[in-house]
């Protein structure tokens, strides 16, 4: 086995962490994608390939990011949720993640994003609404995030194949 080969296999399960990773926030996201599209670039061996398809890749993850970024931002603007409440539904879903196994850091960001939006609002109708409306902008954010890992990822198996069928 070559140091190519090695590289690569390596920088295909690091992509794969990074896609999880734009699901599951407790792992690595789009930035472990680019770094490992970067990794395979440089140490693949590859050479004008592997730059094409780390640009590829990169408007893709750039893409991903800015999009889940400035979608949930507007979204949660339009709402009119405060910054602070969604600070206090991530502490409490960092909290969550040890306390609940699998599943605790959705059920602490939702938890503590209702939690601080009762507080704001007084009134518990508005709060889960606002809260509820906040959790659909997440989640569409984090699934416009993950399709374009996923177009990413992608770009990089089509690279491996091209660099197998040539090489």
């Amino acid at each position: 086995m070559n140091a190519e080969l090695v590289v690569t296999i390596l920088c295909g399960l690091a992509i794969a962490v990074g896609v999880a990773g734009t699901i599951m926030p407790v792992l690595p996201g789009s930035i472990l994608i680019g770094a490992s599209l970067l990794a395979w670039a440089i140490w693949g061996g590859v050479g004008t390939l592997g730059w094409v398809i780390f640009a590829i890749g990169m408007v893709f993850v750039v893409a991903g990011m800015a999009a889940s970024a400035v979608f949930t931002g507007r979204k949660l603007k339009q709402h009119g949720i405060p910054n602070r409440s969604v600070v206090v539904g991530i502490v409490l879903g960092v909290v969550g993640m040890f306390v609940i196994p699998v599943v605790g850091l959705v059920v602490g960001f939702a938890v503590g994003l209702l939690l601080s939006e009762v507080q704001r609002t007084r009134d518990f109708r508005t709060a889960v609404r606002s809260s509820g409306a906040a959790l659909k902008a997440t989640g569409i954010g984090i699934l416009v995030e993950f399709g374009l890992a996923c177009a990413a990822a992608s770009t990089w198996v089509i690279g491996v194949w091209i660099n197998a069928v040539n090489g």
